[in-house]
């Protein structure tokens, strides 16, 4: 090693703020962790799936419109703050047109009359490239389900998820300002850290500890104690203050967040938000595949957790691939139903919808209806006496979803049942999109980093070969026997859920010893099953974190297409886990007691 790399090495950790965990958050964030605290890297995460789509389809009314725009007022706010304290910013913010976003930057700047250098990373946008990667053999079916990909005229987005390296090569030529397009949400910490440290592409135990620090911060109050289960615990809640890493040499680091500001940063926060999205303990990623199951953490102080022992092994040689197409048209129709006779009601209240539309069920591509059962026994207000019957319609003919289908429910108005309203209103059509993610071979997804006003640099997208075996977690559970009482699992138990495409993951979290021994034996995806019964149907995949006393599951298609097709009341699958914890079930008062 050269005496400039050991130099490297040598440096203190970096610390990276995170300002945005969605495109939506906060606006005023970027300003909070600018001036509220030291600071090195300002970083958001604003892209999703679902993000994507919703860029695509603004980008096809106004060209030019496919990054966020509220990145660019945050740049506005804090540009010349952070030019003045060498704070870098790195953001995913430039979505479908990252040199679009580095120019509407470059004109604050000039606005401001600043002069940062920008740079912006792009080549993940592979939708003018299908039919090249088609006609060459390129396997871009669905890499779960196995369908074929089909006629590719009709997807709107397509994007492979980029690593870190591009971020590292515009760092290297001194941007301040690096904006991407869709790279993974732990690449913007992962990249300045790899910069910082002058770590190379097989360090793999380093990359894997910055991509699980990304990860924890990437949604950001999530980490601070946002969602969080237990939040009656947390205080300052009603401002919660955003997290940063400290990222050390060894890529172990430190989450914390500035002094004063509300939420907190411990153990389970940290749990909480590691648990969050996930699959296999092996997180796969274009640079690294990280190791969950060797995360160790530490609370080293008020509001600092220290996260360690993370252990990386060589990522796939391919890149995952979002698709996004427009699915067609769908309106949802909630009706209330009040009082007695609910289940009678809804019967009721759907023959006669149907009786009345002018289309038959035949006539739709899709029909989803649920009774939702929001209604108390002996009613103390007229809410706690209403259910809602719910009605989901899609069909590519926006048409069939819009007079007649209203006219339809007018009839039903006066001629159906009792105490007849709409909750929350009838909107009309919307269009939708489903989600379809791919593969494709890392070597062909290079990136390009480009100066503003400057040069243009290829990176290649592709990991060197390596092998490394990562021993499974061996410690065996202990038996906890005894009496037990009936108790909701939430009594004990953190969970954290959300969406994978038209999957979902539900993490579970112990915060004890004894009690992770206890859940290991009892969770099993059998009793899942049992406890959420929407999951009966579907396939599970159970996962073990014994170090940070957690459980995975994933749950495959319970959010069908995805987060904009989902016909699921909570179509992103946040609530999945508060559903969980408030089933009750037997649990040793041994436990409960302590």
């Amino acid at each position: 090693m050269s005496d400039a790399r050991k130099v490297r090495r040598m440096r203190e950790p970096i610390r990276i703020a995170n300002c945005s965990g969605f495109y939506g958050d906060r606006i005023a964030a970027a300003r909070e962790m600018v001036e509220g605290g030291p600071i090195d890297v300002l970083t958001g995460d604003w892209l999703a799936e679902l993000t994507m789509l919703i860029l695509a389809r603004t980008q096809a009314r106004h060209p030019g419109g496919g990054y966020a725009r509220t990145f660019v007022t945050q740049m506005e706010q804090v540009m010349g703050t952070c030019l003045d304290k060498g704070i870098r910013v790195i953001t995913n913010a430039g979505g479908l047109d990252p040199d679009g976003c580095a120019d509407a930057v470059a004109e604050v700047a000039d606005k401001l009359g600043l002069a940062p250098k920008i740079a912006y990373v792009n080549g993940d946008n592979l939708l003018p490239r299908l039919s090249e990667l088609v006609d060459a053999g390129i396997d871009l079916d669905h890499f779960e389900t196995g369908e074929p990909v089909g006629d590719i005229s009709r997807f709107i987005s397509a994007n492979a998820y980029l690593g870190a390296w591009g971020i590292v090569e515009a760092l290297n030529a001194d941007a301040d300002i690096v904006i991407t397009g869709r790279v993974t949400d732990a690449a913007v910490v992962c990249g300045p850290a790899a910069w910082h440290h002058g770590w190379s592409r097989n360090d793999w135990n380093q990359l894997a500890g910055a991509v699980v620090a990304g990860h924890v911060i990437e949604c950001g109050t999530q980490a601070t104690g946002g969602n969080y289960s237990f939040f009656t615990e947390i205080n300052g809640l009603a401002h919660t203050g955003f997290p940063w890493a400290e990222v050390a040499a060894d890529g172990s680091c430190v989450i914390g967040k500035h002094e004063g500001t509300g939420g907190a940063v411990t153990i389970g926060t940290v749990t909480s938000q590691l648990l969050y999205e996930i699959d296999s303990p092996a997180y796969l990623g274009p640079d690294v595949t990280a190791r969950f199951d060797t995360i160790k953490l530490e609370q080293v102080g008020p509001d600092r957790v220290r996260i360690s022992s993370t252990m990386g092994q060589p990522p796939p040689p391919t890149l995952k691939v979002a698709m996004n197409e427009l699915g067609g048209f769908r309106r949802d129709v909630s009706i209330g139903l009040t009082g007695l006779d609910i289940e009678a009601k809804a019967a009721l209240v759907e023959e006669a919808f149907w009786a009345a539309c002018p289309d038959s069920p035949d006539d739709f591509d899709s029909i989803a209806t649920a009774l939702l059962r929001t209604d108390k026994v002996d009613p103390a207000s007229n809410e706690e006496a209403v259910a809602v019957w719910k009605l989901t319609l899609k069909s590519s003919d926006e048409r069939r979803l819009g007079r007649g289908l209203s006219n339809a429910l007018n009839e039903l108005a006066l001629a159906s049942i009792p105490g007849f309203f709409g909750v929350g209103g009838s909107s009309g059509p919307r269009a939708f999109g489903v989600y379809r993610p791919a593969i494709v071979p890392a070597d062909l997804v290079p990136q390009y980093v480009v100066m503003v006003g400057g040069d243009r640099t290829m990176v290649e997208s592709v990991a060197p070969p390596g092998d490394v075996t990562i021993p499974e977690p061996t410690r065996p559970a202990t038996a906890v026997e005894g009496p037990t009482s009936r108790a909701p699992l939430g009594t004990l138990f953190g969970t954290r859920s959300g969406d994978k495409g038209g999957n979902a993951n539900l993490g579970v979290f112990a915060r004890s010893q004894a009690g992770f021994d206890w859940l290991e034996a009892f969770l099993t995806t059998e009793r899942l099953r049992g406890l959420l019964p929407e999951t009966a149907d579907l396939d599970l995949d159970r996962h073990r974190l014994p170090n940070i006393w957690s459980l995975n599951f994933l749950i495959h298609g319970i959010l069908q297409e995805g987060v904009a097709a989902s016909t699921r009341q909570d179509g992103q699958a946040k609530s999945l886990g508060e559903w969980l914890r408030a089933r009750v079930v037997e649990i040793p008062i041994v436990l409960l007691e302590a």
